[in-house]
């Protein structure tokens, strides 16, 4: 292996290169039973004498971090050597961020998985179809398909970005040819582009109350003043949307987090709302390909008559958050900037894996996927709503919805039950759940939202006994 040894300063060479390979051993970058470079070439690699690195070599195996072995070289000592210490980066307080960042949540750090696992936003892996799609990846990572190492369109793979027009445009009405799609890293990168072309800072930003909180934090990082809009049953009320807000940002068809599908009525309302005060609408549509019941309606951008629609969407629920991949379909007046933007953001997405998923949907990889995933999940909602009317319906109220990963239920107001105290009761018994509360900028709503992506149906009956034993639990305490 090659390892970087700095000879600058002054003082005994041989001293300097023993204290550099005795602190890479204790701080874990040279790894126990890793073979080090013989004297001879390090020697060469550092333009020193082979007796200055013989003799830094023969001090540490003399205190136990190296060992030679006769005709295969020095190796570091395979035994654990005391505690080590971690290296960090350099520490102090003179660099700080914006002020605005040191007041922006902290990015959660994955948890393990719970037995019975009710978070949101998880499709479930085991569906995914591994087979079908390592073939087409392999194909793409064949040698005389890899024959050119320039930078790409920033927009994405041609043949994704056809593929994809034609399946938003048979299974959604989404109107839009290949050149008004780009592809990006997911929805968030998407709607990251969409706010730097959009919105400077001090501008109004209208998102929905509750909502999704990532999507709050990206427009307050572009320095935005973020207003949260209440939702209700019909969906996002037009009548509360701030005049000067310059975009609005809205999930119509499956509101995150509470379910609900916005009416046709409120639909058109929010586009002549939009033209009427020169605002973009950003339609989220993250999870509505698994629907179970009624015909959908059809997206913002399919009836937007006045170009103010930029519909976003993503495949981490169909089919695996980390691939990574999303997509805008913006109205032409945009599609410069925010290709300008993708470039100067990452220049372009990962290659191969879009030519795999342009082959998957053109193949109808894709569409049967999302049948046969539509059927089992709809398995799931359905032991939810049973639970929800059952078991839970003393605590709990559905909150209607026909479509997505997960379902919200709002606490009944004559339980006097804290939500938080089942939640905590409920992971001590093995079950993951969020409350609605985590959704709200303003005024707590009291509830949970189901997600039953990352369940399988055989563990749901034991997972939601066990939730309402948390509620029975809970009510108990303060019965």
């Amino acid at each position: 292996m090659d390892f970087h040894v700095s000879l600058a300063g002054r003082g005994d060479l041989a001293a300097r290169i023993y204290r550099q390979l005795h602190d890479a051993v204790l701080d874990g970058r040279l790894r126990p039973g890793e073979r080090l470079p013989s004297a001879r070439d390090l020697a060469a690699q550092l333009a020193v004498s082979r007796n200055t690195v013989a003799a830094a070599y023969e001090r540490l195996t003399a205190e136990g971090f190296l060992v030679g072995r006769v005709g295969a070289g020095t190796y570091v000592q395979a035994e654990k050597l005391g505690q080590g210490r971690s290296r960090t980066a350099p520490g102090g307080a003179v660099v700080r961020p914006r002020a605005l960042w040191r007041d922006l949540p902290a990015a959660r750090t994955p948890t393990a998985a719970a037995p019975y696992d009710f978070r949101v936003g998880m499709p479930d892996p085991r569906l995914f179809p591994l087979q079908s799609w390592r073939r087409l990846v392999t194909r793409e990572l064949r040698p005389g398909l890899l024959h050119s190492a320039e930078y790409k369109d920033p927009a994405g793979h041609p043949g994704l970005r056809a593929a994809i027009a034609r399946h938003l445009g048979v299974s959604r009405s989404v109107r839009a040819g290949a050149d008004d799609v780009v592809i990006t890293h997911g929805a968030q990168q998407a709607i990251d582009l969409i706010g730097r072309v959009m919105v400077d800072p001090g501008d109004t930003v209208a998102v929905e109350e509750p909502g999704y909180p990532p999507v709050r934090a990206l427009f307050e990082s572009l320095g935005a003043r973020v207003v949260g809009v209440r939702v209700d049953a019909e969906g996002l009320d037009v009548t509360a949307l701030p005049a000067a807000a310059r975009l609005v940002y809205t999930t119509p068809s499956h509101q995150f987090p509470l379910g609900t599908t916005m009416s046709l009525r409120r639909r058109d309302a929010l586009l002549e709302w939009a033209a009427r005060h020169g605002a973009v609408v950003v339609e989220d549509d993250y999870d509505s390909e698994f629907r179970f019941s009624d015909r959908p309606l059809e997206p913002l951008q399919s009836i937007d008559r006045y170009g103010r629609v930029v519909y976003v969407g993503s495949f981490s629920k169909t089919l695996l958050p980390m691939l990574r991949l999303g997509l805008l379909v913006a109205p032409v007046s945009l599609q410069p900037a925010l290709r300008a933007a993708k470039q100067l953001s990452d220049w372009h997405s990962e290659m191969s894996t879009q030519a795999a998923l342009a082959r998957f949907v053109e193949d109808g990889l894709l569409a049967r996927h999302i049948r046969r995933a539509t059927r089992e999940y709809a398995g799931r909602y359905e032991l939810i709503h049973e639970a929800l009317q059952g078991s839970l319906a003393p605590w709990l109220d559905p909150v209607p919805s026909v479509c997505g990963l997960h379902v919200c239920s709002r606490l009944r107001a004559d339980t006097g039950i804290d939500v938080a105290a089942v939640v905590e009761r409920a992971v001590a018994a093995g079950v993951a759940v969020e409350p609605l509360s985590e959704y709200c900028a303003g005024e707590p709503a009291q509830g949970l939202v189901l997600g039953y992506g990352g369940i399988a149906i055989a563990d749901l009956p034991a997972g939601l006994r066990r939730l309402a034993d948390s509620f029975q639990a809970v009510s108990g305490e303060i019965g």
